[in-house]
């Protein structure tokens, strides 16, 4: 089942971010379906949060689709690489957002390894924020698509991550934003091998 615009538009973003693990995310990008179920995200939680983009309500061309109703596309470039894919959650004007960092591959892999320029399957095919948006054909023509649409969805195929097997920790690679740096706000499933590697 596809996710509903009311799976986004809650006011709890770790909330999401935790239940997002165990998802399904599907591209159809070029024709070619691709996806999988979600082993990593993270959360940001718009103006009190150092970490996010929007902090302070910071508004600018690159954020303002963070400002949108939850179940949207953010998509922004890093390094002058990689094209990171966020969830837009909570209502208009809250600026929450969930960074997926890595799936489980489970349709589209002979797809995914042309895009990464890979020969066979391995763990990294799929696991870090980046190569995932490579091989799932995520970029920047994709900020603001709807997540409930027919290019960029995610579906519930009934699967609950227990808390058991939950990981939560802090966010990767944030130091600029102080305490709250240290905030376990990412959230992956235990001993998976497609996790990113800190």
């Amino acid at each position: 089942m596809k996710l509903p615009k009311d799976f986004y538009t809650r006011p709890d973003v770790v909330q999401i971010a935790q239940e997002l693990l165990g998802k399904y995310l599907y591209t159809a990008v070029d024709g070619m379906l691709t996806g999988g179920m979600i082993v990593e995200t993270e959360a940001y939680s718009g103006e009190n949060d150092r970490a996010c983009h929007a902090h302070m309500n910071r508004r600018t061309a690159r954020t303002e689709i963070m400002y949108h109703e939850g179940g949207v596309a953010y998509v922004y470039l890093v390094y002058g690489i990689y094209n990171l894919f966020n969830i837009i959650t909570n209502v208009e004007g809250k600026a929450d957002a969930v960074l997926i960092r890595a799936i489980e591959p489970e349709v589209g892999t002979e797809e995914m390894l042309l895009r990464r320029n890979m020969p066979t399957i391995k763990s990294n095919l799929t696991a870090g924020p980046g190569v995932m948006s490579i091989a799932l054909g995520i970029n920047r023509k994709h900020y603001g698509e709807n997540l409930t649409g027919n290019t960029i969805w995610l579906e519930d195929k009934g699967i609950r991550i227990p808390e058991a097997e939950m990981m939560t920790v802090p966010r990767v690679g944030i130091d600029y934003a102080g305490d709250d740096a240290l905030l376990p706000w990412r959230f992956y499933i235990k001993g998976n091998k497609w996790v990113s590697k800190k």
